[in-house]
């Protein structure tokens, strides 16, 4: 059969391969390493190649794409230190379960173990942050472990996988024939797994359904939101999967980020059965492994997860339940409801302490900018569409708190906790959606790691709109600081540059706003523009959270201390 295929580089093939498996977009910083592969994107037009300006902008809008699709983010960076700055977006997507395949140039392969010239062990770096790792030493094999690296990316927990292309191979030329397209592998609820679960939510009084992790596609999200809504159980979300279950919903109560609600956490601690459906139920989710026992969790726990080995890895589940959410989420929306659930109060009430903390009320509002009324004017003026793609940092806590979000609308952030994810997010989920509104969240610090990507989305066409929270520090670190160490602040002291002329000099529409009313007609003008667009918000740096000042935690801290 190979005597009848043409011949080609390994550059070519790996090109083929990525045609075969429906790859429309990918994301690089270009290196001689890989220059065979980038010669062979001249000729594949239909495979839109996005110019970063630093890999771990790339590796970031690789792996919202794969969040914002479905579909995995494809991510080409050259050896040694390009493929070290892509690492932090590779350890995103490893533990956001984001479906991600990293094409990476290699030295040749006669100077491996040299320590020749930016040469890394790609198996070793990569072994902690990725699902599987390989190198392609022969340039008949590339259709062959393409097709493995895709399919492994997208079975199962979806994440990343990273593939070594040495730059001798990717010149050698061979005659290889391509696979069709990969096809996801997702295990299925079985029949009896579901009448337990039935069984189990009759006999509860006070149960909590909390759903996270990936693989939620809209069919999906609004099978599971059917199932809540037909049982009347109240549900929530783990860390920064907002965007599952619609949050007007009178069966959404909340969720259990970095900012969680006291009375929600309250409520989960007095839950009698926990139905966790695709979360994996980690550190920030579990409020660092407090809201159960440890290994066994108390109240009932109903378990679903892609992955087996999630079930049972920290709280063993009473009934563990290994499916795709997809899988799940129309197998639930097809039970039977309970008839006449004892709990109808129990979630009225949850839902009635969810709506109380809609209003920003615990704090007097700060002299000049209130952020609680900025997002309220948000959340009625962003379609059912938007998209919010959010930076790690202290601010982020305001559009956790106050945005509500909804399919086919998406919330993109890191739950790996990565600062500087927030502007490539964004350009990457502008570049998918160019016709919807695209607001990216971030801090001073985390914008300046990634700002670069603006030039970015400027070569590429419409751009999103950067809301960029300036306090003049590292939010979340001096909030730590001062409740371990009050009044010792070292470290953590910003001297900012001047965003709005920032932006201006990339071509980009920037302004300042310093006043609750200034908000509004700068964010009309910022969507008019048609452009990328930063809109600074000079913060009080006393407003460290949505709930309390950097006064009254020293203050808490040195009381404790006396």
């Amino acid at each position: 059969m190979a005597a009848n295929l043409p011949m080609m580089t390994g550059g070519q093939l790996v090109v083929a391969a990525l045609r075969a498996h429906g790859v429309e977009m990918a994301f690089s910083v270009a290196g001689e390493s890989y220059l065979e592969v980038l010669d062979a994107l001249f000729d594949a037009p239909e495979i839109r190649l996005i110019t970063c300006r630093q890999e771990g902008g790339a590796s970031f809008m690789a792996e919202a794409y794969g969040k914002v699709t479905g579909k995995p983010g494809v991510l080409l960076v050259t050896r040694g230190p390009g493929a070290c700055n892509a690492s932090i977006g590779v350890h995103t997507a490893f533990q956001d379960s984001t479906p991600m395949v990293v094409l990476v140039g290699q030295v040749a392969r006669h100077q491996i173990d040299r320590e020749a010239f930016q040469e890394v062990d790609f198996r070793k770096m990569y072994a902690p942050l990725a699902k599987w790792v390989t190198q392609i030493d022969m340039a008949e094999r590339i259709p062959e472990l393409m097709n493995q690296a895709f399919q492994v990316a997208t079975s199962g927990r979806p994440g990343p996988v990273v593939v070594a292309l040495p730059e001798d191979m990717l010149r050698d030329r061979a005659a290889a024939a391509m696979t069709g397209s990969y096809r996801a592998v997702r295990a299925h609820p079985g029949a009896a797994d579901l009448a337990e679960m039935r069984r189990l939510l009759e006999k509860a009084e006070r149960p909590i359904m909390v759903v996270g992790g990936s693989g939620w596609s809209d069919a999906a999200a609004a099978d599971i939101a059917r199932f809540a809504q037909t049982s009347d159980i109240p549900v929530c979300c783990s860390f920064r999967r907002q965007d599952i279950v619609d949050n007007r919903l009178d069966c959404f109560v909340g969720d259990l980020g970095t900012g969680a609600a006291p009375t929600l956490v309250a409520r989960f601690k007095a839950a009698d059965l926990v139905l966790a459906v695709g979360a994996r139920l980690g550190e920030i989710t579990s409020q660092s492994y407090t809201l159960m026992d440890v290994p066994d969790p108390g109240p009932t726990l109903i378990h679903v997860h892609a992955a087996a080995e999630e079930l049972g890895r920290v709280f063993r589940p009473d009934l563990a339940i290994q499916s795709g959410m997809p899988e799940f989420a129309a197998a639930a929306a097809a039970l039977q409801p309970v008839a006449e659930p004892r709990w109808r109060d129990w979630r009225r009430e949850a839902r009635a302490e969810y709506e109380a903390g809609l209003r920003p009320n615990e704090l007097q509002p700060a002299p000049g900018l209130d952020l609680g009324q900025i997002m309220t004017w948000l959340r009625r003026r962003l379609p059912d569409d938007a998209i919010i793609t959010s930076d790690a940092g202290n601010f982020s806590g305001w559009p956790n708190r106050f945005l509500q979000y909804r399919r086919p609308g998406r919330q993109l952030g890191p739950t790996s906790g990565a600062m500087g994810y927030g502007v490539p997010a964004a350009v990457a989920a502008k570049l998918v959606h160019p016709e919807r509104i695209v607001v990216g969240f971030c801090g001073d610090g985390g914008f300046m790691m990634t700002a670069q990507e603006l030039a970015t989305s400027l070569a590429e066409g419409p751009g999103p709109i950067i809301l960029l929270f300036n306090n003049a520090m590292y939010g979340t670190i001096r909030m730590h600081q001062e409740r371990r160490f009050p009044g010792r602040v070292v470290g953590t002291t910003l001297k900012n540059p001047d965003f709005s002329a920032l932006a201006t000099a990339y071509g980009a529409y920037g302004t300042v706003v310093s006043r609750t009313e200034e908000f509004a007609p700068a964010f009309e003008a910022a969507v008019n523009s048609r452009r990328v667009a930063v809109i600074e918000l000079r913060i009080d740096p006393e407003m460290i959270t949505t709930r309390t000042t950097l006064s009254a935690l020293r203050r808490q801290a040195e009381g404790a201390k006396t």
